[in-house]
């Protein structure tokens, strides 16, 4: 009998010639004295538990880390979502500035020519004029970009801006 043939895990071991093999093959039907292998019938072998450890163990830790996971995942797209929205608020903000730019320049020639001019401007910077007027020389139009950063989630971002001669 080995000496840890009485403790929890382990059973009497057969005496190996010095140079045999290790392993389930050299041990055929016994268990070695470290506890690594252990019989299961007909010639199968399977690791052995480490003493004092339950089936119930198993599988905790590879939850935890889909858990986290899975957080990370998350807050990865309300990020992305976050950052989508502030790019289409810079959109909206620069086709508005370069609408109104365009259509101060053609103030004179009247309310039409100079909305058509910035809604041409708006449309080339990817943005829709939602509104456009002149103040005397000036021009307020107003540029709305529609973002949709999640399939289900549709935002739009709008921006005004006043272009019109330098005053002194």
């Amino acid at each position: 009998m080995s000496p840890d043939a009485g403790r929890t895990g382990y059973t009497a071991t057969s005496p190996v010639s010095p140079g045999a093999a290790s392993g389930p093959a050299a041990h055929a039907g016994t268990t070695t004295g470290t506890g690594r292998w252990s019989v299961l019938g007909r010639g199968r072998w399977r690791a052995a538990r480490a003493p004092g450890r339950r089936a119930a163990d198993r599988g905790g830790a590879t939850v935890c880390l889909l858990a986290v996971g899975l957080v990370y995942v998350v807050v990865g797209c309300f990020g992305a979502a976050l950052g989508a929205a502030r790019v289409a608020r810079q959109q909206a903000r620069a086709a508005a500035d370069f609408g109104a730019l365009a259509g101060a320049g053609r103030a004179l020639d009247g309310d039409a020519v100079a909305c058509r001019r910035a809604g041409e401007f708006a449309g080339a910077n990817d943005a829709r004029l939602v509104a456009c007027r002149l103040d005397g020389l000036d021009v307020l139009v107003t540029a709305q970009v529609t973002i949709s950063p999640m399939p289900w989630l549709t935002r739009t971002a709008t921006a005004t801006s006043r272009a019109g001669p330098v005053r002194g």
